[in-house]
């Protein structure tokens, strides 16, 4: 029989965080000692195991079924049909496997949402060392219950949420929750109920890692209940959505396949009903009609610029896990982007030293020693001498060293200490040398409840010395006088604070530095007596300087319209002034998510359009936020590294995951992983997106034309009942030899000039735009006239049919030759010498089909094959002055519409 719940406690309404160590521990009914055996079995029956659940996810088969139960692949496969019942079997069969190739990527790429949720499960430790009965256990963490005591130590992953009864020296890495890059300081002591998930120190996490020192705390959630499993439920109940090609595509699909199937019935009925045409020769003439008007190698030559769009992502660090990502990301209109890393270094750095009476500035920026101190009015040795003492205070209080590789500088332990080591050696003071010189004797290490460390050590002098480094309000307390120059006098409370207060606004951490001399009597430190006569030396701001890349990118995107959202773990004011650095606003809004709590979603829409900045936030934040941007019509780009932000990752249009520090559930939850962590990456990669496109409606822009001439040839031919002008045969030999040359060299064309200075596409916009519905029709009208002229003109020299159709395929063949080289440039000229020499891509193929259409008139082979004939060099120039003819025809279109301004709005 399961046991009865315990029975509520005065304070089982109380957060944990906000309960006292030992309310805690009487709400659980347990005690310091840990549960028995039979209680913590009793209560593993009552709560179940701590872990998260399995995804279920469908059968593979059907997953695999699914990806043909959409349009576009009806679409293909109407086109496989199509080439197929003409007998070309080549061609259906590259159709087919086009099919299956994007049915087997599909099966690949879903589920990302499953192995996302995998992903966090494996970050919980298998086994915790817990206190049962009184005695040390190994216990596997899945067998954890509310009520269990827990040890830590430095390198373990926390198994449940804790709620912690002690802590010595406790630092907990909380990145993956909170996105705050230092070390969370822990302590025992109850915080404010309404303090956010990263200010709540007295608590410990599942799935975050104790960095240093020891805690004990008792399990107050398990399993789903966790903050993790709070994350994992929301990753589960995020919709997968559409990119906006897929809907496009998917929605063009379904249209053009009723009209095609509606114009060819209509067509057939007339050719038998009103023309007199057998049945069999209509059909015949309709599949004709078919194969020319569908354009079978469009979704492949799709698929084909998005892949060369992933290898130019690749190669500007942006690695791209699902195919349709990239054309999203060129419709991107708002960037969400975390701090610390991304818009930042990750590397601490002291920006300025607060003395007494004066402020020294730092040069030089990361842990690589160079730059110098400078104070206006002041020599080199002077600014160096009054900075001395504090420089020394922040190097052997101290236990992080710097190291070199590769020209490359980097920490080894805490950020801020490396941060200081660098400003020692800026100063020109050895490290190991110094430390040597002045050894350490004992040290009290930080500890988040005192707020500070301190170190003993010998002076080569003679004497001993006390450095204290901590929080600069905790020094204030403790510090008496300020060391300066000609001695000490009392401290300048108001001074200081008004200093810390400045600092703090420019979005720097700031650390004080004390001393006092001791006898060499004293061989320990305690914390009683330690502030009796400590001296503050002063104060060191530090930043996390913002990447120089970030900032240009940040200007271009202001260009290319596309906002840009902050969206941190950190201060509000540390967030506002990285913003300001950035030149994201000159004076941000900064809302934080308490504030957010006070929205409701249906404002929230507003609010997240008008703000920069958005601090202090937890996973919920985040997915509000992006939720409330896209109900607002934005396509949205997140970023994220932690567990923290794989909801939002999911439910953004395009994740970005960072492939440095990013942890593997938010790398499944994204379409991109950026390889150097930098927001310029994803700045280019939204390049990149709207260059691919540009070529993906270059294709469209090129293909739909020249199959919708080849159609309205065959359809004049049957409404007016004269001779059909080519033969399905024929037809079917443009498609396939410009398909594979001329169709596919339009996928890697490179970026046209101003790609960045226009604003993002609507994600509702349309495939076919205005102006491309026009370019069709025109076009189409154009291939027509060129075709039926020829025709004409070839008949009425007196050539025979077969002749004359061999002209009519060659003039199809040329016009689309030149068409490819107008289509080139949708926003400007092609006349230009850039335009008129080409790619070596379009040149390749330009000769390649030359030599295919010299094969298919003079080959004897081909004759047969095609029922084609010879033809004379005047015939050959009146071909290729057609084709010369159309494009000039649409370079004059082009400039009428773009002095009439309506060629960049329609396009």
């Amino acid at each position: 029989m399961p046991a009865k719940p315990p029975p509520a406690s005065p304070v089982s309404d109380v957060p944990w965080h906000a309960c006292t160590a030992g309310d805690a521990l009487a709400r659980l009914q347990a005690d310091r000692g840990g549960l028995d055996a039979a209680e913590a079995a009793r209560r593993l029956q009552r709560h179940g195991r701590n872990e998260l659940p399995a995804t279920g996810g469908r059968p593979g088969w059907l997953r695999f079924l699914s990806q043909f139960n959409n349009a576009l692949i009806y679409f293909l496969l109407a086109a496989a049909g199509a080439a197929g019942l003409l007998g070309h079997v080549v061609d259906a069969a590259v159709i087919a496997a086009v099919v299956v190739v994007n049915a087997i990527v599909g099966y690949v790429q879903e589920g990302k949402a499953e192995r996302a949720l995998d992903a966090i499960r494996r970050m919980i430790s298998p086994q915790a060392t817990v206190l049962r009965g009184g005695q040390r256990h190994t216990a596997a963490v899945a067998d954890l219950v509310p009520g269990d005591v827990v040890l830590l130590d430095p390198g373990d992953r926390v198994p449940a949420d804790l709620r912690l009864l002690a802590a010595r020296s406790l630092l907990i890495d909380e990145a993956v929750l909170t996105g705050e890059s230092v070390a969370a300081g822990k302590h025992e002591a109850a915080v404010d109920a309404a303090a956010a998930l990263g200010d709540r120190s007295c608590m410990a996490w599942s799935g975050t890692l104790v960095a240093a020192g020891q805690g004990v705390g008792v399990v107050v959630a398990t399993g789903s209940s966790t903050e993790i499993g709070r994350i994992s439920t929301l990753i589960g109940a995020v919709r997968t959505l559409t990119t906006p090609l897929l809907r496009q595509i998917d929605s063009f699909g379904r249209r053009f396949t009723w009209v095609a199937l509606a114009g060819a019935a209509a067509l057939f009925a007339f050719a038998v009903l009103v023309r007199g045409f057998r049945w069999d020769e209509a059909l015949m003439a309709v599949v004709a009609l078919a194969v020319g008007v569908v354009p079978e190698g469009l979704p492949a030559v799709i698929t084909i610029t998005l892949a060369i769009g992933v290898q130019r992502m690749a190669a500007r660090n942006a690695v791209i896990r699902r195919l349709p990502a990239v054309e999203t990301l060129g419709a991107t209109s708002v960037i969400c982007t975390d701090k610390t890393g991304t818009l930042t270094r990750n590397e601490m750095t002291a920006r300025q030293l607060l003395l007494p009476g004066r402020v020294l500035r730092v040069e030089g920026i990361g842990y690589a020693p160079d730059g110098r101190i400078v104070a206006d009015g002041d020599d080199a040795a002077a600014v160096l001498a009054q900075a001395a003492p504090l420089l020394r205070a922040g190097l052997l209080c101290n236990d992080a060293r710097l190291r070199q590789t590769d020209g490359t500088w980097s920490v080894e332990g805490d950020p801020m200490e490396g941060a200081l080591v660098a400003l020692a050696m800026k100063a020109g003071l050895a490290p190991d040398a110094l430390r040597v010189e002045c050894p350490r004797v004992d040290a009290i290490p930080f500890d988040a409840q005192h707020r500070f460390m301190a170190t003993l050590h010998r002076n080569a002098e003679g004497g001993r010395v006390v450095f204290v480094k901590g929080a600069p309000e905790r020094l204030l307390e403790m510090c008496s006088a300020q060391r300066e120059d000609a001695g000490t006098r009392p401290l300048d409370h108001a001074t200081w604070q008004a200093a810390i207060a400045a600092a703090a606004a420019e979005g720097e951490r700031v650390l004080g530095f004390a001393c006092k001399q001791v006898g060499d009597e004293v061989e320990r430190l305690d914390f009683e007596g330690l502030g009796d006569g400590l001296q503050l030396l002063g104060l060191v701001g530090f930043i996390d300087p913002p990447r120089e890349e970030a900032m240009a990118a940040i200007a271009e995107c202001r260009s290319a319209n596309i906002a840009v959202k902050m969206i941190t773990g950190d201060h509000g004011a540390t967030a506002a002034a990285i913003a300001r650095q950035l030149g994201l606003a000159e004076d941000p809004d900064v809302v934080t998510g308490a504030q957010l709590d006070a929205v409701a979603d249906a404002d929230l829409g507003a609010l997240a359009g008008a703000t920069e900045v958005f601090a202090r936030t937890s996973p919920e934040h985040k997915l509000r936020i992006v939720r409330a941007l896209q109900a607002g019509g934005a396509v949205v780009a997140m970023t994220g590294d932690g567990v923290n932000d794989a909801p939002a990752l999911k439910q953004a249009d395009v994740g970005v995951a960072m492939g440095g520090k990013g942890t593997e559930a938010a790398k499944e939850a994204s379409e991109m992983v950026l390889l150097d962590d930098n927001f310029a990456s994803i700045v280019a990669a939204v390049h990149e997106g709207r260059v691919v496109y540009d070529n993906v409606r270059k294709v469209v822009g090129w293909t739909l034309p020249t199959n919708g001439g080849e159609m309205l040839a065959i359809a004049t031919a049957i409404l007016f009942g004269f001779t059909m002008p080519v033969t399905p045969v024929q037809i079917l030999w443009i498609n396939l030899v410009t398909a594979v040359t001329l169709g596919l060299v339009l996928a890697f064309e490179p970026a046209e000039d101003g790609v960045m200075k226009r604003a993002p596409r609507r994600a509702s916009a349309s495939l076919l735009t205005p102006f491309l519905v026009w370019r069709v029709v025109f076009v189409s009208l154009l291939f027509l006239a060129g075709a039926l002229g020829v025709f004409a003109w070839a008949l009425g020299r007196g050539h025979e049919v077969e002749s004359a159709r061999t002209l009519v395929v060659n003039t199809i063949v040329a016009m689309e030759i030149f068409y490819l080289f107008n289509v080139r440039y949708l926003h400007t000229a092609s006349f230009t010498w850039r335009g008129a020499m080409g790619t070596p891509v379009v040149l390749g193929a330009v000769g390649a089909v030359v030599l295919a259409q010299l094969a298919f008139t003079y080959l004897p082979v081909m004759q047969a094959l095609f029922a084609t004939r010879a033809v004379g060099a005047l015939d050959g120039l009146v071909v290729v002055g057609i084709g010369l003819a159309l494009m000039l025809a649409l370079e004059a279109e082009k400039l009428v519409l773009r002095r009439l301004g309506v060629l960049e709005a329609a396009a």
